[in-house]
């Protein structure tokens, strides 16, 4: 397995533009089948290092995830989180089940 974590800071960081990341980031689902598992989460704890919105994927293998950044589907959801964000990190690496 293949893991994708990605980190969100936003520009508008109000509860309501969190969710509207999250319901975006949910229409992966069933749309990228290179996918095989996701999860999104909404920071609760508000620290001061804290980011926003949190994406985890879970890929077969690694290769899968330069189909799923081109994927069309992707592509579309991608220019949307690029206009509503400050930054990202991210953390990619091969998971032991």
């Amino acid at each position: 397995m293949f893991r994708h974590i990605v980190l969100y800071r936003l520009k508008n960081r109000t509860e309501e533009a969190k969710k509207a990341l999250k319901d975006r980031f949910l229409t992966l689902w069933g749309n990228v089948p290179q996918i095989k598992d996701l999860e999104v989460g909404t920071d609760c704890l508000f620290s001061g290092r804290s980011y926003d919105v949190a994406l985890v994927i879970t890929f077969e293998k690694r290769e899968d995830l330069s189909e799923y950044k081109a994927h069309p589907f992707h592509v579309s959801v991608s220019e949307y989180v690029h206009s509503v964000i400050e930054s990202s990190v991210s953390c990619d690496y091969e998971a032991e089940v």
